[in-house]
C-alpha cells in the first residue's frame, strides 16, 4: 500500500486508466469478431469499417502495437474480400 501522497494518486488514476484500456480494448476484440461472424458482405463491410476505426483508437491510445493493428486490419480486409 502506498504512503506516500503522490503515489496514492498515481493508484487512482492507474484504476481510472485500466478500466478505460480494458473497455477499448474489449470493443475492439468485439468488432474484430463481428466481422469474422458476418455472413452477408453488406453487414461485413460495416463491420469491418467499426474494427478499423476501433483498432486505429487503439493503436492512437497506444494499446495495442503497430504491426498487431496492420496485421488485423490486413486480414479481415481479405476476408471480407472474398466474401460472395
Amino acid at each position: 500500500m502506498p504512503n506516500i501522497k503522490s503515489a496514492k494518486k498515481r493508484v487512482k488514476v492507474i484504476a481510472k486508466k485500466k478500466v478505460s484500456n480494458n473497455d477499448l480494448r474489449s470493443s475492439m476484440r468485439t468488432a474484430i469478431k463481428n466481422v469474422e461472424k458476418s455472413t452477408d458482405k453488406d453487414s461485413a463491410v460495416k463491420n469491418l469499417n467499426i474494427a478499423i476505426q476501433r483498432l486505429d483508437k487503439a493503436l492512437s491510445k497506444g494499446l495495442v502495437h503497430k504491426n498487431y493493428t496492420a496485421r488485423q486490419k490486413s486480414r479481415l480486409t481479405k476476408l471480407v474480400n472474398n466474401m460472395k
